[in-house]
């Protein structure tokens, strides 16, 4: 779908600047942006380099599993229709962990694990259950300590203070993760998102 989109944004940049007689700077501007890009994506090697060891040694110090420990109660309390000592408890555990301390390219394989594990246990397969859309909320809103990311392509791209935006990425992370359990929690109990009611419909 964003494929799709793209394209449709270059074919209407490429039109619209045909139109208006500037396709000379739509031109330029893909060069001078194509050149940004390269140069921006090898500045974010070494900064992402520098965050990943990091955050490789905090998974090798037993960091990861102290963060997976200390939420796995809270967990238990946001899917109660998932068994205690589940496979799935450890995917979400570790997916939620992940994206915390940023490590992003390790909390895909482990969010996509969690979905094949909580697809297990659906009674209904191809509809998702609670527990699915209340973890796909979760991780979505990705709850960040440590935006190394974001941190490392600011970095990258010249800023001066690039951690600047730890203490506010947290907030809104934070912010919205409240506010996606109380949505999922509270539709979760519509009659109309009822699995018997979308059979009769």
């Amino acid at each position: 779908m964003l494929n799709y989109i793209w394209l449709t944004m270059v074919i209407l940049a490429v039109v619209v600047g045909g139109i208006n007689g500037k396709i000379q700077d739509v031109t330029k501007s893909a060069i001078d942006s194509a050149g940004s890009a390269v140069t921006i994506a090898i500045g974010l090697i070494g900064v992402m380099a520098l965050w990943l060891g990091i955050v490789k040694i905090a998974e090798d110090s037993g960091l990861m599993s102290l963060v997976a420990k200390a939420i796995a109660p809270v967990l238990k309390r946001l899917f109660p229709g998932v068994p205690a000592g589940h496979p799935a408890f450890a995917s979400m555990t570790m997916n939620i962990a992940a994206n915390m301390l940023g490590l992003s390219n390790a909390a895909t394989p482990l969010g996509l694990k969690a979905m094949e594990d909580l697809e297990k246990l659906n009674p209904n397969p191809g509809i998702a259950t609670d527990a699915m859309c209340t973890f796909l909320t979760i991780n979505t809103a990705g709850l960040q300590l440590i935006p190394a990311t974001v941190i490392s392509i600011m970095a990258s791209a010249g800023s001066r203070e690039p951690t600047a935006i730890i203490g506010t990425t947290a907030v809104a992370t934070f912010t919205a993760l409240i506010v996606g359990i109380a949505a999922v929690k509270t539709l979760e109990k519509l009659p109309i998102f009822s699995v018997q009611r979308q059979r009769k419909l």
